[in-house]
């Protein structure tokens, strides 16, 4: 394993329908989209995963953890967690659960700004919220 903050880092933001996953690279603090892969029900398409875990070989995976804003949990928490465990247990590669609060929000306005429309799921804001997901967690391991 390489040493904190050289690792490279895939992210995930959890949804039912879709799942955003973005890749960066602990030193640089920043992430760059990646991908949405599709869902059904919260079910994802673990061959893709799968594809993409090899392809980038990341020293840790990053899921966002949505807390309510009294940091109360809430069902999709205990998805997102699921999908955490099975993630490692799949693929024995380190998980880690980052605060996601608000992060779908301020990646739709990032959509909106750069001149895309409010047909959010053609429009990269799962990945951009993974982007957000990853840059989050840098900050917390700088900090």
């Amino acid at each position: 394993m390489p040493e904190p903050g050289s690792r490279k880092v895939l992210a995930f933001d959890f949804g039912t329908r879709r799942i955003g996953v973005a890749t960066g690279q602990e030193m640089l603090g920043t992430g760059q989209p990646l991908a949405m892969i599709p869902a059904r029900d919260g079910v994802p398409d673990w061959a893709t995963i799968e594809k993409i875990l090899a392809e980038w070989c990341p020293d840790i995976v990053v899921v966002g953890l949505p807390l309510n804003m009294d940091d109360s949990e809430n069902d999709m928490c205990a998805r997102a967690r699921k999908f955490g465990k099975r993630l490692h247990g799949r693929y024995h590669v380190p998980v880690a659960m980052v605060d996601e609060r608000l992060t779908s929000f301020e990646a739709k306005g990032d959509v909106m700004a750069s001149g895309g429309s409010r047909d959010y799921g053609r429009h990269g804001v799962d990945d951009r919220a993974a982007v957000l997901i990853l840059e989050t967690w840098c900050r917390e391991q700088a900090g």
